[in-house]
């Protein structure tokens, strides 16, 4: 039973594909950063060894003295593991090397696939006032991965519009489909957002329309377009909504957040 003392739990999304390079970890980063924009208080946990959403959000490696790593396997303190950003509104639970281990340490753990979904839930929690926590999941269907879809209500999955993207994705549906029967049953699939998308191009658009035609109202009207300033932000250690407000790439992330927000609501009210 829920205590009613306790404020609202934060909605808490996985984005998950165990294919590289599909812009998971941009989506990550400037998702967050509108979700942030848009008055909304966000967690972005970076679950991925090589921690390129922490250094994205200009979390130098030195000052990540407790990591995720800590925060699964050390019990460390919430408070302690978590760091404000530059972004108002925007919090990071920076990622190191030490999780790329994690897979191996994790298998004699009973509890192995529900650490991060208990870490999520501690008391301390409630202090943040959380509406929003996003996992940046590794390129891979590993122990991290099934830890994030088992602390999740739901997986976004970023899909480059490219030839084989389509295949990629019906494994990940798979591994959607054995979590929900083992670990939570209440997963499902927030949305599919198609990204690096170039109007220019036709196979881009000949995926979009397979996408779309397989998958329907799953795949977001949004999409991010191949834009040199969401390539370029990272390097700056920021956001594309920081580093150029005003680019393409930075309206399509802005515009992915109304749409799941307006998702969000309308299902609340249905």
């Amino acid at each position: 039973m829920s205590d009613p003392t306790r404020p609202p739990p934060p909605r808490i999304i996985s984005i998950a594909n165990q294919k590289g390079g599909v812009g998971k970890t941009t989506t990550a980063i400037n998702l967050a950063a509108a979700l942030a924009e848009h008055g909304k208080r966000v967690l972005l946990v970076d679950l991925d060894p090589q921690g390129n959403a922490s250094t994205g959000l200009g979390s130098e490696p030195e000052s990540r003295k407790l990591s995720t790593y800590e925060l699964l396997l050390d019990d460390a303190p919430i408070s302690d593991v978590f760091q404000k950003t530059e972004i108002e509104g925007l919090w990071l639970c920076p990622a190191t090397t030490d999780l790329s281990s994690a897979d191996i340490e994790l298998i004699s753990n009973e509890k192995r696939s529900f650490l991060l979904h208990d870490a999520l839930r501690q008391p301390d929690m409630d202090g943040f006032r959380f509406d929003y926590v996003l996992i940046d999941c590794p390129p891979s269907l590993s122990l991290l991965t099934v830890n994030a879809m088992a602390a999740s209500q739901s997986i976004l999955v970023p899909l480059q519009a490219e030839f084989f993207a389509l295949e990629g994705l019906s494994q990940l549906m798979l591994t959607v489909r054995e979590v929900r029967q083992s670990v939570n049953r209440d997963l499902r699939i927030e949305g599919v957002v198609l990204t690096m998308y170039d109007v220019r191009n036709n196979l881009s658009q000949q995926v979009e329309a397979d996408a779309r035609a397989t998958l329907g109202e799953v795949v977001f009207r949004t999409m991010i377009p191949r834009n040199v300033r969401v390539s370029e932000a990272p390097s700056y250690a920021m956001s594309v909504l920081s580093y150029d407000a005003g680019s393409r790439g930075a309206q399509a992330y802005r515009a992915l957040a109304r749409e799941m927000l307006n998702r969000h609501e309308a299902a609340m009210k249905g």
